[in-house]
């Protein structure tokens, strides 16, 4: 029979090791989808902010160079002045940067959600492992990667080969054209190759994200062994369990206790048992049992009785029968209805006697 720890992990992994994995930063996510969605769309945000660009930098330049010859090095003026052009600049390339950023944010929020893993940032020793290393580098994870990154190479450049090679002959008539219409061309030129780059490689990005996703599962398997000690470790060791059912009785013993002031009578056995009855004709269709108890709890529910002045009867075939049939918050039995009602009408004779 094989040894336990070495069985196949052919079980789906539970919602904890999930959560575990999850904060030692293991997750399935793709680093395509990040750089696809980054190249499309902050291309296409540079693309419509260039010209307020250009006008912007444009027009620093031009006041720069027609004052260059008032402005000089020692005088205080020209820190000011480089200083407001360099804010001016930073103001228009800002929005650009801040688009990457979000963009890049959203992408990685996406594939795996939100959630800061102090874990996984913790230095590891095993990571300088140099035969972990070497077994990492020559493992069929490497070798997908290997083969994604050269598909993307060769995709990248083929795809940048055609768009210049049908845009060649527009290099000819770029020295004619002033440089307004030359940037023009040329943003129109970079914008379509970079939509064409990313949606390749955000179609080779979808495949590694779904082989990501593929290993990912594959990596977090479980054998019936984990399961089971999973389990066991979640609902603790007997001691634990053992403790947890003391605090839940003690705890329902004193709900129960808090309700004996409310009863109508004691019903005792005389030492070993006790039970409290109540019964409110307009709201009861039958008395109720609020506590009950033998030995040491029996005495507790008759010393609280006699505190607040509820009767104590002795009864003890009566005490022995609602004990044994009755749990507490229940109605007492049919067949127990004579016998009840019988000690309620003497204490309530007893009662209307002491108004008198």
């Amino acid at each position: 029979m094989a040894d336990e720890s070495f069985q196949e992990r052919t079980e789906k992994a539970t919602p904890k090791r999930r959560e575990k994995a999850r904060e030692e930063g293991k997750v399935a996510k793709s680093m395509e989808l990040n750089a696809a969605a980054i190249i499309c769309l902050g291309f296409t945000a540079l693309f419509l902010l260039g010209p307020q660009l250009a006008d912007r930098m444009k027009g620093i330049m031009r006041f720069t160079l027609s004052n260059a010859p008032t402005i000089a090095l020692q005088d205080p003026t020209f820190y000011k002045i480089f200083g407001d052009n360099l804010l001016a600049f930073l103001a228009v390339v800002a929005p650009v940067f801040i688009a990457m950023m979000v963009i890049g944010t959203g992408i990685n929020i996406a594939q795996v959600g939100f959630k800061i893993t102090p874990k996984a940032m913790e230095p590891k020793l095993e990571k300088l492992n140099l035969a972990s290393g070497l077994k990492k580098l020559f493992s069929l994870r490497s070798a997908v990667q290997g083969v994604r990154d050269t598909l993307k190479l060769a995709v990248v450049g083929f795809i940048a080969y055609q768009a210049i090679s049908h845009e060649f002959y527009s290099f000819f008539t770029l020295p004619d054209q002033n440089v307004v219409q030359m940037a023009t061309t040329l943003s129109r030129l970079a914008l379509k190759i970079a939509l064409e780059i990313g949606a390749a490689i955000l179609i080779i990005a979808v495949l590694d994200y779904m082989y990501q996703k593929y290993e990912f599962e594959k990596s977090i398997k479980m054998s019936k062994q984990d399961l089971k000690d999973e389990l066991k470790n979640s609902e603790g060791n007997p001691q634990n369990k053992a403790r947890i059912r003391q605090i839940q009785r003690e705890m329902s013993r004193r709900r129960m206790m808090s309700e004996v002031p409310t009863a109508d009578v004691v019903i005792t056995n005389p030492t070993h048992l006790a039970v409290a009855l109540k019964y409110t004709p307009d709201e009861m269709d039958a008395p109720m049992v609020v506590a009950k108890g033998e030995r040491l709890i029996a005495q507790k529910i008759k010393e609280i009785a006699r505190e607040h002045g509820i009767p104590i009867i002795e009864d003890k075939p009566l005490a022995r029968a609602l004990f044994k049939m009755c749990d507490i918050g229940q109605m007492i039995p049919a067949k127990l209805f004579k016998a009840v009602a019988e000690v309620l009408a003497h204490i309530y004779k007893l009662r209307s006697r002491a108004v008198r």
